[in-house]
Formats: C-alpha cells, structure tokens, sequence
C-alpha cells in the first residue's frame, strides 16, 4: 500500500510513540487522522508536520467510550472518505504498586484505555473497511513486549497486553473474509515520556534496580509504517522491536 491518498487513524497520537508514527506517515504522504483525549497535545503533533499537517485531522477522542470512538470513525470518513489503516496505540498503566494493594479504579482505568479501546476501534474499523471500495485495510495493534513476560507490580498492563494479543488473532482470523489484514507490534523501550523511568534504574524481577537501554523511538514509527505500507495479500501478524541490550531475552 502506497501512502499516496491513503488514510491511516492513530490512537495516542498526541505524544511518544504515537506522535512519532503519525508524523512517519504524514510524512510518507499519507492522510492522518490523530486521535487521543487533549487537542492540544494533538495540535502540537500536527504543527511538529510543518506543511504536511494540512493532510491530518485531530478529533479528541476517549477509545474506552463507545460513543466516543464512533464519534471518531464518523469524523475520519466523513473528511476523507474511507480508511486503510488503523494504528491501535492509545495506553496507560497503573502505578507499579503490589497487586493486592490496586484499587478496581486503577484496574478499570487500564482495562478501558488499552483492551476495551482497542476493541472499540477495531470493530468501528472492520464496519468502516468492509463496506467500503475498494474493499479491506490494515490495523496494527500495539502490544509490548509485556505481552510476553510481566515487569514486576505490573498485573493491568500485563493482562491487557495479553488480551490484545488474543484480539489480534481473533482479528486476524474474522478479517479474512472483508480483506482486513491484522498485526500486532510488540515494543521494548523506545524512547517517549513513558520509558524516562528506566534511565534512572527500574526494578528487575530478582529485586535490583537497574539502568535499562533504550532506543530512538523513530525506529518503531519506521517499523509500524513498513507493516502498514505492505499489499493487502501480505501481513506481519506480530513483530517486535526494542532495545538490543534491555534485559527481556534470556536471563537479562
């Protein structure tokens, strides 16, 4: 898929790892929509583009909020008329606080923003992306790398980062019939607000604090945009980029 009059809507993209990538794909030549809850931060992301934000539209938008997210695919087609990519990237965690002391509040407050979110968005994506000509498109799920193994304190973002997972699959199955490819991208560290944390030291699962490695977090909008730019016959279902030397292979 080539960028030129292709439609993607980002999630999150209001900052880290979702201004990067919404500004990737504007710069790519492609048309964005950016979504996330403060329209300045999206105001800021389209003013970073220079020139090239004339071709985005920033709708504030609450993905744990049906009405919300309905609100937001309605918006995108009504300015551009269809839509061929989804980027599912809009998170949050939990303080790193023992399990037993999380309060359904913190719980819930994750659950909404990364799995019920994520949902949202892609059933409102598959009625966008079946019904529209030509037919099909492509969303990319955000997972982590805690989609695989938990940091310690961290029981909501690590079970949501599973669940999306099992979205993925499920999604990747029931699109087949509409032409819908899903994948996922698995993160390690990238460079955003988020990881600032792990330059002073975080806590390891023997009880150690310790300096983690990041990574310039350009490299995930580069690898999200080579996932999305693939023809539809094709689909990387998960990839995950990170750090080379953070400690999540192996023993650390």
């Amino acid at each position: 898929m080539s960028g030129q009059n292709q439609v993607a809507l980002i999630t999150g993209a209001g900052s880290g790892v979702g201004r990067a990538t919404a500004l990737a794909f504007l710069n790519a030549g492609w048309q964005v929509v950016l979504a996330g809850r403060r329209a300045d931060a999206l105001a800021a992301t389209i003013a970073a583009a220079g020139e090239r934000g004339s071709a985005a539209l920033a709708v504030p938008t609450d993905v744990g909020d049906p009405d919300s997210v309905r609100a937001l695919f309605d918006a995108a087609v009504a300015r551009f008329g269809r839509l061929d990519f989804l980027f599912n990237n809009a998170g949050t965690g939990a303080p790193p606080i023992p399990l037993e002391d999380l309060s359904y509040a913190q719980w819930m407050t994750v659950v909404n923003a990364n799995l019920t979110g994520t949902f949202l968005c892609m059933q409102q994506a598959f009625r966008v992306m079946k019904d529209q000509n030509p037919r099909g498109g492509r969303i990319v799920n955000n997972g982590s790398i805690s989609a695989y193994a938990p940091r310690p304190n961290s029981a909501p973002y690590t079970s949501t980062k599973h669940a999306v997972s099992g979205l993925t699959r499920s999604g990747a199955l029931d699109g087949r019939k509409y032409d819908i490819a899903v994948g996922q991208i698995d993160i390690g560290n990238a460079v955003t607000e988020m990881t600032e944390r792990m330059a002073n030291g975080v806590p390891q699962a023997d009880g150690s604090m310790r300096v983690e490695p990041r990574m310039d977090v350009e490299h995930v909008a580069r690898s999200v945009l080579h996932m999305a730019a693939l023809p539809l016959e094709s689909n990387v279902l998960f990839m995950t980029v990170m750090a080379t030397k953070m400690p999540f292979v192996g023993r650390g």
